[in-house]
């Protein structure tokens, strides 16, 4: 009998496998929630659990499990992520840490390790919020955060019903979502920025997750002509919506780090440079680990919205697309994986995560943490997103670490 151990071949092996399903001319990938491209990489996916023996199952709102038995029943100790991916991704963003699942399983196959606990391994669906808004969907339902109802009624950016898709594909699964409840959830994670690559530092032991605000603000003024219509006469949704952008930047300065804030999308309709603009749609995304300040960057931000509407002479309107409290991830989790890099004498942080996870859905009713590892020039959501194989592998390996002490390993 020998230790369980990351296969490092294997483990990217697997991730290059996943990374060719939607892969776009000029590398990364593109396989948005439910799409055939989704379709593909989750029947890969599936097909890889059960090469491995996992019991797979599949509940309503899609999320996928595969889950190897323990020499007792009970709620199993789970790693997981998500496959999805926004239109321009990279090739780890999600994909990392479903793969070190399965690398996970197959390690502890290779060492015949029978273990005291059941380990699962879940992939979420639409975790990115890219085709069906909110992100976070299917972990957010496993959790009953968000009801499964109105997300299976959720209309995409292309027309399309969730819940139909999730039919179309074959993915409407007939397992209640609530019916695996871990015993304590884990995520690898490139971390999707530059504070780990800039100081050095190999893995991150995640403390938590920012409290996360979308918001859409949709301005309605009046068309005109642009030569003959008088400054002072405009009803310009257009520079509303210029000002509320400034008005986003301006908070973030003024509160400081951690708050951040980023105006993502802005429409204008007609659309037509001699024109007015009648129309204005725009998104913001607020972002901090303090749920007093985010709150307070809210109500500044839509109360400048109104005020810039009315000396506008237009009509301003604020939609809420998503909101998520901060979340603080389990201390003597977090201890673990602070412990595990030491252990292999990995350089380690901790930090609070500026990105959503799957994670932050389970931690208030599980023990949760998260493991980072560097993202190489802090890029992600973006096609050139990469992160060094020995960096990957460190990873897994502490992961696997953490999770061999939590499901009580036995020979």
């Amino acid at each position: 009998m020998t230790a369980p151990r990351i296969d490092g071949t294997r483990l990217l092996n697997r991730i290059k496998r996943l990374g060719a399903v939607g892969a776009l001319p000029d590398g990364g990938v593109c396989r948005l929630a439910l799409t055939d491209e989704d379709r593909t990489g989750r029947d890969l996916l599936v097909i890889w659990m059960r090469e491995l023996g996992l019991e797979v199952s599949i509940d309503a709102i899609g999320n996928i499990w595969g889950v190897r038995a323990g020499i007792e029943d009970g709620p199993p100790v789970m790693v997981g992520s998500h496959v999805d991916s926004v239109a321009t991704g990279g090739l780890y963003d999600g994909v990392l840490g479903v793969m070190t699942g399965l690398e996970i399983a197959a390690a502890l196959d290779d060492a015949g390790t029978r273990t005291r606990k059941p380990f699962a391994v879940a992939a979420f669906t639409n975790e990115e919020g890219a085709r069906f808004a909110p992100d976070m969907m299917g972990s957010g339902v496993h959790q009953g955060a968000l009801d499964l109802s109105e997300m299976l009624a959720t209309v995409g950016i292309d027309g399309a019903v969730l819940g139909d898709e999730l039919r179309r594909i074959g993915y409407a699964g007939d397992i209640a979502p609530r019916s695996l409840v871990p015993a304590a959830f884990l995520e690898l994670h490139v971390e999707q920025g530059p504070v780990l690559e800039r100081e050095g530092v190999r893995i991150g032991a995640v403390t938590g997750v920012q409290g996360i605000s979308w918001t859409e603000f949709t301005v309605s003024g009046q068309s005109n002509h642009a030569g003959t219509t008088p400054m002072a006469m405009r009803h310009d949704a257009g520079l509303v919506a210029a000002r509320i952008a400034v008005e986003a930047r301006a908070i973030a300065s003024d509160f400081g780090p951690p708050q951040v804030a980023t105006v993502g999308l802005v429409e204008v309709e007609p659309g037509l440079v001699n024109v007015v603009p009648q129309t204005a749609r725009m998104t913001v995304d607020l972002r901090n680990t303090d749920n007093e300040r985010l709150k307070a960057a809210e109500a500044r931000l839509r109360e400048a919205a109104a005020r810039f509407a009315a000396e506008e002479g237009c009509a301003v309107t604020a939609r809420s697309l998503a909101r998520f409290d901060p979340v603080a991830f389990d201390p003597t989790l977090v201890d673990r994986v602070e412990n595990a890099a030491r252990q292999r004498q990995l350089g380690v942080r901790r930090m609070p995560s500026g990105a959503g996870h799957d994670a932050q859905m389970f931690a208030p009713n599980c023990p949760t943490a998260m493991v980072f590892v560097p993202s190489v020039g802090g890029l992600s959501h973006n096609i050139n997103e990469h992160t060094e194989p020995h960096d990957l592998v460190a990873g897994a390996e502490v992961l696997l670490d953490v999770v061999l002490d939590l499901l009580g390993e036995t020979q």
